[in-house]
């Protein structure tokens, strides 16, 4: 495969997968915030941060493009690392755990220290499980749809 059909298939892999997965998110996510459970806060900060107070209608639209972004940022990691993989339950668990990785690293450390807030494991279980469902099925999704995908990197 040359490189430039490499990284078109990257990209074509990561818009695919990685809007299915951050999409398949939502639908928990949703039952969380249901729920009362904290879900999605550091999107919402995030947010505020960049455009502030806007009308509830254009905050839903960017929410929906911020996910979008985000998820296909971090879909490529695992994209990488998936379709070097031959058996598809081992993709899995390995999207699992990337989706567990990334929680960890970025939601539950890295965002928290961002903007001065405890975090989630301070919080208590409440706190940490709806993002942590949410980021699981981000990677197992991501994993399975990606290891039936198309993109095939050099070996």
């Amino acid at each position: 495969m040359t490189a430039p059909s490499t990284r078109q298939g990257l990209v074509r892999e990561t818009l695919r997968s990685g809007t299915l997965a951050g999409l398949a998110m939502i639908p928990f996510a949703a039952v969380f915030r249901a729920r009362g459970l904290r879900i999605n806060e550091y999107g919402r900060k995030t947010l505020e941060l960049v455009v502030g107070d806007v009308s509830p209608w254009l905050h839903a639209a960017l929410t929906l493009v911020q996910h979008l972004v985000i998820s296909w940022i971090a879909a490529v990691p695992l994209l990488w690392i998936v379709r070097r993989l031959d058996n598809p339950r081992v993709a899995v668990a390995a999207g699992a755990t990337y989706g567990a990785g990334f929680y960890v690293v970025v939601n539950s450390w890295a965002l928290p220290f961002a903007f001065g807030d405890p975090s989630p494991w301070q919080l208590g279980f409440d706190t940490v499980y709806p993002s942590l469902v949410v980021h699981l099925v981000y990677g197992c999704v991501l994993a399975w749809l990606a290891h039936r995908g198309s993109f095939t990197p050099p070996r």
